[in-house]
């Protein structure tokens, strides 16, 4: 029996779980997409080993972000849209509701 409940607290790997597994409503869904097209590349989303940039895991659990700013929508979005250190400004390739979707996805990590 307890063999059975350590079985069920292994799930699929999030990254693989669909939208709906991972239970995100339409906004946080297309947050996803955005996500991979633009963030992936040097971000990861669920695990907390960092890649090119730092890992996303928990980003709104943190009271600061990586870069020391206070973990806040308003933080966020100015990194995103402007870009910071090693980061480059994605305000030129992602449109105001793109914006808000990734965040209401980095909210879910």
């Amino acid at each position: 029996m307890a063999f059975l409940v350590l079985l069920a607290g292994c799930g699929k790997d999030p990254e693989q779980q669909t939208d709906a597994e991972l239970g995100l409503n339409a906004q946080q869904a297309h947050g996803r997409r955005v996500f991979h097209l633009y963030c992936a590349i040097c971000h990861s989303a669920y695990s907390s080993k960092g890649m090119k940039g730092p890992s996303m895991k928990g980003l709104y659990k943190k009271e600061y972000l990586p870069s020391g700013l206070i973990a806040n929508d308003r933080f966020v979005e100015q990194t995103i849209v402007r870009g910071r250190n090693m980061m480059p400004p994605l305000g030129n390739s992602l449109n105001p509701q793109q914006v808000e979707d990734l965040i209401a996805y980095l909210h879910t990590l």
